[in-house]
């Protein structure tokens, strides 16, 4: 069977977008503040990758409110911060139910905003889409779903694929389907993250993809812009981005090790 993860990963471009990303990361799992703190880091990183996916989102939100819990009630913030909290427990599960982990994210990501029978499930056709990025019409909902069963499929084949190629396919694939029509990008941000740590870049979620997308917003959203035209240039660019974006994070994770460090 064709291997359509790795097709990707040999665009021009891609492999060496991919190496400076693992090289970040490799440097961040080498600082030796993680033989002992590892679980403190990764708890920061989430905190921060929530509050990072809720201001992607269009809320506004700072670290000392989640800190101090004076966070605001929004549904986008509290939704970002339960879908963080879960992530851990939903890492085997996404290695072999993907769809079943993508319907509790979206439970996660919109319990207070969305009706309870659709929770979990793909929209139909007229249902309302939030469009955050501005990418304009959605995808019909007979497209979702055919492309959400391909996605699905492929995740639980093996690829060759590196772990960076197809975090970054199963981001710009939810992104861009806008599968349940509200709280997709939580969704999508946290799938990225999911399959990072599920497929060995950073095994210990020590890092916070949300936070480089963020950090390079302007950028992301002209990226998945790319990443929906369907052109191989559009795919490069958006894995390119999310290159960029993981290496951000694990200067950020890098970050909190050095101020462990100084104590």
């Amino acid at each position: 069977m064709r291997d359509a993860f790795a097709d990707v990963a040999n665009l021009p471009g891609v492999a060496d977008a991919v190496a400076e990303a693992r090289a970040a990361v490799d440097r961040l799992l080498g600082h030796r503040v993680l033989r002992r703190r590892s679980a403190e880091v990764s708890t920061e990183s989430a905190l921060r990758g929530a509050r990072a996916s809720a201001v992607l989102e269009g809320a506004s939100v700072s670290l000392d409110e989640l800190r101090t819990g004076e966070h605001p009630s929004d549904p986008v913030v509290q939704g970002a911060l339960r879908v963080s909290a879960e992530l851990g427990p939903l890492t085997e599960t996404w290695r072999q139910a993907p769809r079943q982990v993508l319907a509790r994210l979206h439970v996660l990501a919109a319990a207070d905003v969305v009706e309870n029978a659709d929770l979990g499930r793909p929209r139909m056709d007229g249902r309302p889409v939030r469009d955050v990025l501005g990418l304009g019409e959605p995808p019909a909902a007979s497209e979702v779903a055919a492309r959400l069963d391909v996605l699905s499929g492929l995740l639980t084949q093996p690829t060759n694929a590196p772990a960076l190629v197809v975090a970054a396919i199963v981001h710009g694939e939810i992104l861009t389907l806008r599968p349940f029509g509200w709280g997709d990008g939580v969704v999508a941000r946290a799938a990225q993250r999911l399959t990072l740590v599920a497929r060995g870049l950073d095994p210990k979620s020590l890092t916070a993809p949300e936070v480089g997308h963020a950090e390079l917003a302007d950028d992301y959203a002209q990226a998945i812009r790319a990443y929906a035209s369907g052109t191989s240039e559009g795919v490069v660019t958006w894995i390119a981005h999310c290159a960029a974006a993981t290496s951000a994070a694990a200067r950020d994770s890098q970050a909190i090790c050095e101020a462990y460090q100084r104590g």
